[in-house]
């Protein structure tokens, strides 16, 4: 491996950084940090986590990512799509050992961009994405309920039928002013007008006028107050983890859930970034970025942090021009914590509730009517994804839905993988190719080979033995061969050992340089003899005639 390249974005762009940009990046990073505030706030506590946890994220992973990163304008926070995954694992193993989870997957994060695995991201398939995103979007509505509707439930379930009977059990307990206040925030926020959102994004003004009204109505709501005491002033020391080697195997699953779902979503946003822009990131920086902010923040009570797409839309949207800005929204943070940390307690949770619920409204993909566009094993792939997300776990959901996407792929290039005759009347394709004014000699059979000659399409070799059972030269085209493998390698030698058996003679033609180079890694080509690699079809019938003339056999 060539050496580990640590190139930090914001290194790139402080050159030449003048007043202007700096003015810019500023006014950016002040209306991010405002959207960020109730988001952070609410995404911990969905997390099974003290409200503090989730500013606590987003101002050290913010800042941390923000300047070590590969992008130019990202923010990085704690998102909804952690929210399933923590509280389960908050749920089962503590808040000590999801902090533990937390920093080994920033360490896997940090391996995966040491060793350049930016890019197979990008092999995981659009549907299964859409389906676990879905299916994290119904479950984050879920478990808001309980504080939506102010039922008397002390502790939500993890698991999807878990939460339905706690629901179901207690909902005939709703509690009126809660509903109220929650339902009037929801329609407040989806109705915004889009041209204040710039000024004033709709949950900031929601948090904002829910707090105003609790404090001076007195309404009978539960507050963060009431349920954790407020918010603590500035940012805590930092304290080291508890770890138990007792659970550390236990934790390696959760952990790399974490890791591979903070990778995805990063990268993501980053390319989204990337559209609007006309940037383009560093996938692998991004990735070690993101690690070391994730390594950080568990050592100040933080939670798993990445790349959130709407806060860095925002901070496209209101002129940010470098990672300064996502610093900037992650010094308002530190700020509102330590001048502004007291009024938290009158933050009504059924507003954070809110909020959480057109979230998951919003990050969810809903019209069905794309799925008639999508080929039918991949809106089986989004189903199934979305189907066990809900009902089991992300885990399951996107391992059988890889697993799936990967069969369907793999069928599909073996149906487009063929063996076909080449007879004389054969359209002309490629003149060095193609049979037009070319005759094959008697006692040769030629065939040319299409797509992919891999494990899922060896057996296809057979066709060869018995279309031309007669033959005592077969030539093999390989001109529009795109992918070969071992097991195709290992057909090719089983085809040239029978045939050698038999007394007759296997030629190879129209290779490409790195099947001809795999053809030579296996010295394959040194047992066929070069006289039988060519490097067209007119070379290689020539040699069938002289091997049908001569009655020599190689191999």
């Amino acid at each position: 491996m060539s050496a580990i390249a640590f190139r930090p974005r914001l290194l790139e762009t402080l050159r030449g950084y003048n007043r202007a940009m700096l003015r810019a990046d500023l006014m950016a990073g002040v209306t991010v940090g405002i959207v960020a505030l109730p988001l952070a706030m609410a995404f911990a506590i969905a997390s099974g986590v003290p409200p503090q946890a989730g500013i606590f994220t987003a101002v050290i992973a913010g800042a941390l990512a923000a300047a070590l990163g590969g992008t130019r304008l990202c923010v990085t926070g704690p998102t909804g799509a952690f929210i399933v995954i923590l509280y389960g694992i908050v749920s089962k193993y503590g808040v000590a050992n999801l902090l533990i989870c937390t920093f080994m997957a920033g360490a896997m994060l940090v391996l995966m961009g040491v060793f350049r695995l930016g890019q197979v991201i990008r092999f995981f398939p659009m549907p299964l994405i859409t389906g676990f995103t879905n299916g994290i979007a119904v479950l984050i509505f879920l478990t808001q309920l309980k504080d939506f509707f102010g039922l008397p439930i002390a502790k939500m379930p993890s698991g999807f039928f878990a939460v339905m009977a706690e629901l179901s059990r207690h909902f005939a307990g709703l509690h009126w002013p809660t509903t109220l206040l929650s339902s009037s925030l929801l329609l407040l926020i989806l109705l915004w007008p889009k041209r204040l959102n710039r000024l004033l994004p709709s949950p900031f003004a929601a948090l904002v006028l829910a707090t105003l009204a609790t404090m001076l109505l007195d309404l009978p709501v539960a507050t963060l107050g009431s349920r954790f005491g407020g918010i603590p002033q500035g940012l805590p020391a930092p304290a080291g983890l508890d770890l138990n080697p007792a659970h550390l195997s236990d934790l390696l699953a959760p952990a790399f859930t974490i890791a591979l779902l903070g990778a995805i979503e990063s990268l993501l946003c980053a390319v989204v970034v990337d559209s609007l822009t006309a940037d383009r990131h560093d996938a692998n920086q991004e990735l070690i970025g993101q690690g070391i902010a994730n390594m950080v923040v568990p050592f100040f009570g933080g939670i798993p942090a990445t790349g959130a797409v709407v806060r860095s839309v925002t901070n496209i949207g209101n002129g940010a021009r470098t990672p300064l800005a996502a610093v900037f929204h992650a010094a308002l943070l530190l700020l509102v914590l330590l001048l502004a940390a007291p009024l938290a307690a009158h933050v009504p949770l059924a507003a954070l509730a809110a909020i959480l619920v057109s979230v998951a409204l919003k990050m969810g993909d809903w019209d069905i009517r794309k799925a008639r566009q999508f080929p039918r094993h991949d809106t089986l792939v989004l189903v199934v994804t979305f189907a066990l997300t809900v009902a089991f776990d992300l885990t399951v959901a996107v391992e059988i839905g890889l697993l799936l996407a990967a069969v369907f792929f793999i069928r599909s290039m073996a149906s487009h993988t063929g063996i076909h005759r080449l007879l004389p009347e054969h359209a002309q394709l490629f003149e060095r190719h193609s049979m037009a004014g070319k005759s094959v000699p008697d006692g040769c059979a030629a065939f040319r080979v299409e797509g992919a000659l891999f494990f899922g399409a060896a057996d296809s070799v057979d066709i060869i033995l018995r279309d031309a059972p007669r033959a005592r030269a077969v030539i093999l085209q390989l001109h529009r061969l795109v992918l070969l493998d071992t097991t195709g390698l290992l057909a090719l030698e089983a085809l040239r050992a029978r045939l050698a058996e038999q007394g007759k003679t296997l030629i190879l033609c129209g290779a490409a340089d790195e099947v001809m180079a795999m053809l030579e890694g296996s010295r394959l080509a040194e047992r066929l003899g070069e006289d039988n690699l060519q490097p067209d079809l007119a070379s290689a019938l020539q040699r069938a005639e002289a091997v049908l003339t001569d009655g020599v056999v190689w191999g």
